[in-house]
């Protein structure tokens, strides 16, 4: 039986312009790089003022998914958004993003939320959710909204793309298949691959950068077959704040190329930048660095990918 509803209310004052931090609320397909518990948000219906966005969130030890739609409010500066279909132990979610102008530029920020567990056990373990996520994005999205152009200067994003003459099912299987990476891919010396549901993959791995050095990361990775794996680091490289990304295939082309792409955005450290590249390195140096990692790693990825492929192609017209 379903708890009894509870709601919450959580707020923050920000330095920026009531309407600018409402641009950054209404586009959600952004959060993965604003909010830290955001991994995946994806349109399912889009409109003028209504929504439907499907996300995929950490909630405290585990990753859960729902779909919610929002209706937009420029003027009134509010976004209110319900959940349609729910994970359990959630059974009813929905809510406010709310705005207000304050004097000098600044900003009232409130996050209200309305809920029900599934069951009265499941409540406080929810309460906890709600609120830990709650202070967590209202932090951080203070952190960015304040922070300018500053972040920007910091942030990159690119993307590097090979055509493959295969099928997109093995190329996306290629990359889904992260526990034979140590089997397929040179640079990567480890793998821990955790898939509770279909689709919802937890990777952790060791990676050896060309310089001979070797770093650990871990990310949450969600894949839409199959077309798309998104994912987002929780475990980072010591000079990066932030790494999302997509790796994306297909669909094929009227000659039956499949395009494979790779698509990163990340964060400098400026704090990091001396320790892991000397005391002359710029934020550019870090930039073009990690960049050039990423960019190594992923074309290893891409091409490796694309001679598997194609090799099965071969076999198969044999």
């Amino acid at each position: 039986m379903p708890s009894e509803p509870h709601e919450s209310a959580h707020e923050i004052e920000i330095e920026a312009e009531a309407e600018a931090v409402y641009r950054m609320l209404a586009h959600a397909e952004k959060w993965p790089q604003l909010f830290p518990p955001t991994i995946h948000a994806d349109h399912v219906e889009r409109g003028e003022r209504e929504e439907r966005i499907r996300i995929w969130a950490t909630a405290g030890d585990t990753v859960k998914n729902w779909t919610s739609h929002r209706s937009l409010d420029p003027e009134r500066l509010r976004i209110r958004f319900r959940q349609e279909v729910n994970t359990p132990p959630v059974a009813q979610m929905g809510g406010t993003w709310q705005i207000d102008a304050l004097p000098a530029g600044r900003s009232l920020v409130r996050l209200l939320h309305d809920y029900r567990a599934v069951d009265a056990e499941s409540l406080p373990w929810l309460d906890d959710v709600v609120d830990r996520n709650s202070r967590s994005e209202l932090a951080s999205l203070k952190a960015v909204a304040e922070s300018g152009t500053a972040v920007a200067e910091l942030t990159c994003s690119f993307e590097d793309s090979v055509r493959i003459r295969g099928d997109v099912g093995v190329v996306y299987d290629f990359v889904n298949r992260a526990d034979l990476w140590t089997e397929r891919l040179p640079h990567v010396l480890r793998v821990r691959l955790e898939e509770p549901e279909p689709g919802l993959q937890t990777l952790e791995m060791d990676t050896m950068a060309k310089d001979g050095t070797s770093h650990t990361t871990k990310s949450h990775r969600v894949g839409l077959a199959p077309h798309r794996i998104a994912y987002k680091q929780i475990t980072l490289p010591a000079l990066i704040s932030l790494h999302t990304g997509h790796w994306t295939f297909g669909p094929a082309d009227e000659r039956g190329d499949v395009t494979a792409s790779s698509q990163h955005t990340f964060t400098v450290r400026t704090d990091a930048i001396e320790k892991v590249l000397g005391s002359d390195a710029t934020v550019q140096d870090a930039v073009d660095h990690v960049r050039t990692a990423l960019s190594t790693n992923s074309l290893a990825t891409l091409a490796l990918a694309k001679a598997h492929a194609e090799g099965l192609a071969v076999d198969s017209r044999s």
